[in-house]
C-alpha cells in the first residue's frame, strides 16, 4: 500500500525524516524533491564496474545548466530522507519526463532504513536547460509485510554528497 499525503506528513519525526520539509512540496500520496546546486559527470569515456571512475564535479548555476543527450549526470537532493518500517520509492516528475528527462535510469527503488541523500541518474532525450533547487522529483512510500533486515550497506548508507557507483567494491 502506499501512503497518502496525509500519512507521510503524520509519519514525520517517527517512521520518515525529510530535512528540510516543506508543507508545499507535499502531494496527495508523495513528497517533492528538490534538485542540489551540483552535479557529478563521470571523466572517462569507457567505464569500468571493476574499478572506481574518475568524476568531475559541475556547479549548477542559478541561471542553469543546458544537459547534453548521451551524458549521464549525477545529482542529489537537497533533502536528506530517513526512512524506518516503510520502503522509499522515488520516481521524477511527470513535468520534468515530459520535458524528455529522466531523473532515474535504474535506481528508483529505496532500502527499508536508508539514511541519507538520493543520488540522482539524470540524462535527457534532446538538450535540456535545468535549475538548481527545482522541485525535480518525487518520494513515495510503500508499507512493508513480513519481517525485514534494515539496509545496513556501509557502500550508500549515511551518504553526505552525491555517489558514483560503488559496484567495484563487490568485485
Amino acid at each position: 500500500m502506499i501512503l497518502s499525503g496525509i500519512e507521510i506528513k503524520k509519519r514525520l519525526g517517527s517512521q520518515i525524516v525529510i530535512d528540510p520539509f516543506d508543507e508545499k512540496a507535499l502531494n496527495p500520496n508523495s513528497y517533492n524533491l528538490k534538485l542540489y546546486n551540483e552535479l557529478m559527470v563521470y571523466d572517462e569515456d569507457e567505464l569500468d564496474m571493476k574499478k572506481p571512475n574518475r568524476t568531475r564535479m559541475m556547479a549548477l548555476p542559478e541561471e542553469g545548466a543546458l544537459l547534453s543527450p548521451g551524458v549521464l549526470y549525477l545529482g542529489r537532493t537537497v533533502e536528506y530522507t530517513e526512512t524506518d518500517g516503510l520502503v522509499p520509492m522515488l520516481e521524477g516528475r511527470s513535468s520534468i519526463g515530459r520535458l524528455g528527462l529522466f531523473i532515474h535510469v535504474t535506481a528508483g527503488f529505496g532500502d527499508v532504513g536508508f539514511k541519507g541523500f538520493w543520488t540522482l541518474e539524470i540524462h535527457c532525450i534532446q538538450p535540456v536547460r535545468i535549475y538548481p533547487f527545482v522541485e525535480i522529483c518525487q518520494i513515495y512510500y510503500h508499507s512493508i509485510e513480513g519481517k525485514f533486515n534494515r539496509y545496513v550497506s556501509g557502500k550508500y548508507q549515511g551518504n553526505t554528497g552525491i555517489q558514483p557507483s560503488l559496484l567495484y567494491k563487490e568485485f
